[in-house]
Parts: C-alpha cells; sequence; structure tokens
C-alpha cells in the first residue's frame, strides 16, 4: 500500500516509543529513511573496525579482506530481517540464532560487543541530524534505542544499561579509550573503503572517490585508521553534496513500496539465500 513520508510521520507520532517500537524501527528503514539508514549504519560498522581488538579479530579470519562483500550482504540481510520482520518474528530468531552462532565462534569481549551494538543507535541518529531530509524525533531515537536493547539481550550482550544517555556515554567513553591505530585497522578499513567505492565507482576511478570518504570521517577515526586528513575545501564539498540532497529530498516524488533489504538481490547470492548458511564459506 502507497504510505507518504508524511502519512508515516503521523502515524509514528501516534505510537509509543516503547510499546511500539518494533512497527518504528520498520517504518524508519523501509519507508522514511532507507537511503540514509543503510549508509549511516555502513559507517557505523566502519567505526567498529577503527578498534584493534576487532579489526585484528577481522583480519585473521579473512571475513573483510578476502571477502568483504560477503561479510557485507550477510550482516544486511541479517539486520534487515530483524527490521523488517521484528526480532521475535520466526525469521527474526533464525536471523538472531544465525548470528549469535556466526559470533559463538570467536572470542569477543562483552564490552566490544556492547560498542558495536550501539553504533546500530547512534550512529543512525547522528546521521540524520547531519544529513537527514528531516532530524529524527525523540520519540524515534527511543524507538531505535528500545529496538536495538532488545536485540542486544538476545545476542546475550550483558550490562546493557536501560537509559539512553547511559548508554551513550558508553559509546563516547569507548572510543576515547580503544580508537588507537594497529595495522589490522589500516587493513580492514582499506578493504571496506573499497567495497564502498565498488557500489558507485568503476574501479579506475577509486583512487578519486578515497577522499571524499575521508572527508566523511572524523579525525580520532582517520587517526585509528593511518588514513589522510582531507583539506576543509573537501570537506566542505563532501558534506554540502549531502545537505543538498537532504534538502531536494523533502521535494522528491514519493515511493510507492517499502524498500525491502531482506530481498534485495546480492551479488553474493545471485540465487538467494537461507538465513540458516549466512556466514557459511
Amino acid at each position: 500500500m502507497r504510505r507518504s513520508r508524511k502519512h508515516i510521520t503521523q502515524r509514528i507520532s501516534q505510537l509509543d516509543a516503547w510499546r511500539d517500537h518494533q512497527e518504528i524501527a520498520y517504518l524508519l528503514t523501509c519507508h522514511v529513511f532507507p537511503w540514509d539508514l543503510e549508509r549511516a549504519l555502513e559507517f557505523a560498522l566502519f567505526r567498529t573496525y577503527a578498534v584493534p581488538s576487532i579489526s585484528k579479530l577481522l583480519a585473521q579470519t579473512g571475513e573483510l579482506t578476502k571477502r568483504p562483500q560477503k561479510r557485507y550482504d550477510d550482516t544486511e540481510i541479517i539486520m534487515y530481517t530483524l527490521a523488517e520482520h521484528g526480532y521475535d518474528s520466526e525469521r527474526g530468531r533464525k536471523a538472531l540464532r544465525r548470528m549469535n552462532q556466526m559470533h559463538g565462534r570467536f572470542s569477543i569481549t562483552n564490552e566490544d560487543m556492547l560498542y558495536v551494538l550501539t553504533t546500530f543507535i547512534y550512529e543512525p541518529n547522528r546521521w540524520l541530524k547531519r544529513y537527514g531530509w528531516r532530524k529524527p524525533t525523540q520519540k524515534e531515537e527511543l524507538a531505535t534505542f528500545y529496538f536495538y536493547r532488545e536485540v542486544g539481550k538476545r545476542m546475550n550482550i550483558k550490562d546493557i544499561p536501560d537509559n539512553y544517555h547511559e548508554l551513550e556515554q558508553f559509546n563516547i567513553d569507548y572510543e576515547r579509550k580503544y580508537f588507537k591505530y594497529a595495522p589490522s585497522n589500516r587493513a580492514v578499513g582499506e578493504a571496506t573503503c573499497d567495497l564502498f567505492l565498488s557500489f558507485y565507482l568503476p574501479k579506475q576511478l577509486w583512487p578519486l572517490g578515497r577522499p571524499l570518504l575521508y572527508a566523511m570521517m572524523d579525525e580520532n577515526l582517520l587517526n585509528a585508521f593511518g588514513f589522510p586528513h582531507p583539506s576543509v575545501l573537501m570537506r566542505k564539498v563532501t558534506t554540502g553534496g549531502l545537505k543538498l540532497r537532504a534538502k531536494l529530498m523533502r521535494y522528491w516524488p514519493e515511493r510507492s513500496k517499502p524498500v525491502l533489504g531482506s530481498e534485495r538481490n546480492r551479488p553474493t547470492y545471485p540465487d538467494g539465500y537461507k538465513i540458516e548458511e549466512l556466514g557459511t564459506f
């Protein structure tokens, strides 16, 4: 059914942030901000690679340096499945079970797992405040917090704060403590940059696109990866382009259908996929 952004915004205003957080997460992901939230979650994951304990594990397993497209597709399918169907639906439970199996093969600290969870909450909200066609409401921010807090509980992550701002402070403090350069950061970061660029540019133009990616990263993130710092002009051009897109989106034709990332044709799975087989080689 065709549902305009105005109609959906009105619908969200009538919902309760806690009771209806799964519906709000679906509406935001698939109707209101599909492109923005996909980009925000890409950079959310990218931030986790600036932590040596995380990047070292990924570099050792080759999860991103050898199979970046598969890792990206597997992660997106799981996260879209949770947002589209809900974490307690049959498909949602399958996705969570598979994600827990994938993580269970490795020794990952609870602190690292909790940080990764926080990036799915706060990076999208920060992105939308900077580049969204409208800013998220307080209700939408809280609903996102409640949604991922419940997902985190089902991932057996311990000590998740019940307060939005307390968890956000953990996110800030963690980055201050653990963002530091390591060769594994650089290796995983470069592989991820190449993957991002492959979505939009032919390979021969990747060197021209890299400065644009760097311009979207803050100073601490650039230092942790050992990436060059962009010029002030490059930052203005990049952020200006994203803000111009946000303004144009306010007048862009409405979509006729929701954007369902779990149903997208993906290079890794040209013939489709089974949730229980995600992450296998």
